[in-house]
């Protein structure tokens, strides 16, 4: 393909039968389509595309790899600043990041960035030892600084990954009784295989890093006890699930879940599944409230475990609809149903206190609100109902409290994100760093791993200064 010509579409799974498993919806690109891909890249001296990348991948270096078919030595390029390539080429928003500025893109498709991030991990993995360190730590003397990780999502893990690069003991405590967070709790099975995220935490774990789970910083020990048993700093990645609900009538009926307690019930607990003993009640017409990433996760995801009929119920346009374009297209196919333009003002429940349907307002869009979109505004008189036996509110979470509660000296926001200096890190506890859904609320990985590589170099220069090391 001549540079600069249309991008190669990625081969999916037909929407019809992936709607009833959780395989992997992407199939990812073949050798040949990620050749042809990598040739379109026009290799630019100024390396736009790398501005728009969190965690600074050299992308024209590891394309130019990929153009000389070393792409084991692409995934090498990428590893150096992204513990975690394979997730990042299937759920990071490239679209709004590396994609954004390639200079392609402003007349056209811009290179697939991700997908090639993703096929240079994929062939690493299944051609060479891909979950093992390559290459020993930059400074060994730093073994003897230990660093404490509060959480195995994807802040913590880039912490934990980038300062065992650099030669510091690294020892993650998760609260959960399995690894990554939100990448596992989170995110559907069909957007991210457990195998990849299993593979991609080992990689972390190849570095040196040492992981313990059923460990509850806050609970079984708090983060000051971390400073007084040795360790010289400690980074706070505890995430966010502290839903935010509608605050309607109604809202406590059975049959009414967050988005985060519906994800994580299916995706760690199993819960659509018998020989689990957590099980939910399996839903027939569900309603979901919201239009982000995660509102598409939990349609998608009620598809997967039966449901006869999905709705998003979003009180704005689509045009106005947070998700992305790839994520919204992909619930449209599969069969999800969109009732735009529409509000809930309260939840309807039968004589058993189980939820049975919803009150609406029609909506209609006014001026622009702080978002820079356009405000909606109720239509007097238009109310009507939505038969449902199920209802997801995935409207976004807040951090979890629990650190804020239990830590003296911790300065928080009003709304519970913890504050820190955005240049290192820093929390007012001198060696307590945070970032992540922890400061910020729901945000996207990349976001939340470009947060980590800020507190890893914010770590290692406080380590350095207070211990006098050059």
């Amino acid at each position: 393909m001549a540079k600069g010509g249309p991008r190669n579409s990625m081969p999916q799974q037909d929407a019809a039968a992936r709607a009833k498993n959780f395989d992997e919806v992407a199939l990812g690109y073949s050798e040949a389509t990620a050749l042809d891909e990598a040739e379109r890249c026009l290799n630019c001296k100024t390396k736009p595309c790398v501005q728009g990348c969190p965690v600074n991948i050299d992308i024209p270096a590891f394309v130019d790899l990929m153009k000389q078919k070393d792409f084991a030595g692409a995934a090498n390029v990428i590893k150096k600043t992204n513990s975690l390539p394979a997730i990042c080429g299937r759920v990071c928003p490239q679209e709004n990041q590396c994609e954004k500025f390639c200079v392609l893109g402003k007349k056209g498709d811009a290179v697939a960035v991700g997908r090639l991030e993703r096929f240079a991990a994929d062939w690493q993995a299944a051609n060479s030892n891909g979950s093992k360190a390559s290459f020993k730590p930059e400074h060994s003397e730093l073994a003897n600084y230990k660093v404490a990780v509060v959480g195995s999502g994807p802040a913590g893990l880039t912490v934990a990954g980038d300062l065992a690069k650099i030669g510091y003991t690294v020892t993650i405590f998760e609260a959960l009784h399995k690894t990554g967070g939100v990448l596992r709790y989170g995110i559907p099975e069909f957007r991210l295989p457990r195998t990849i995220l299993d593979r991609e935490v080992e990689y972390v774990k190849s570095l040196g890093v040492t992981i313990f789970t059923d460990i509850i910083v806050g609970r079984t020990f708090k983060v000051e006890d971390l400073l007084e048993q040795g360790f010289d700093a400690v980074f706070v990645g505890s995430g966010a699930g502290a839903p935010k609900m509608l605050g309607i009538p109604g809202e406590n009926l059975s049959g009414i879940y967050s988005g985060n307690e519906w994800l994580t019930r299916i995706n760690l607990m199993r819960a659509h599944r018998r020989e689990y003993a957590t099980p939910i009640r399996m839903p027939k017409h569900v309603c979901v409230v919201g239009a982000g990433n995660t509102a598409m996760d939990c349609t998608r995801t009620a598809l997967r475990v039966g449901a006869e009929k999905v709705t998003i119920v979003y009180r704005r346009g689509r045009e106005e609809m947070p998700a992305r374009g790839e994520e919204i297209e992909n619930a449209e196919h599969e069969g999800v149903v969109f009732k735009l333009l529409t509000n809930p003002v309260k939840f309807i429940g039968d004589e058993k206190g189980a939820v049975k349907g919803m009150e609406c307002l029609q909506m209609e869009l006014g001026e622009p609100d702080a978002s820079g979109r356009r405000r909606p505004v109720a239509v007097q008189g238009s109310e009507f109902e939505i038969e449902c036996d199920t209802v997801i509110v995935a409207l976004g979470q807040n951090p979890n409290p629990l650190i804020r509660t239990t830590t003296d000296g911790l300065t928080c926001q009003s709304w519970g994100g913890i504050c820190i200096n955005e240049e290192t890190g820093m929390t007012s506890i001198p060696g307590v760093f945070a970032g992540g859904d922890a400061v910020t609320g729901e945000a996207t990985v990349i976001s939340a791993m470009g947060a980590g590589k800020v507190a890893a170099a914010g770590i290692d220069g406080y380590i350095r200064e207070k211990h006098g090391i050059s």
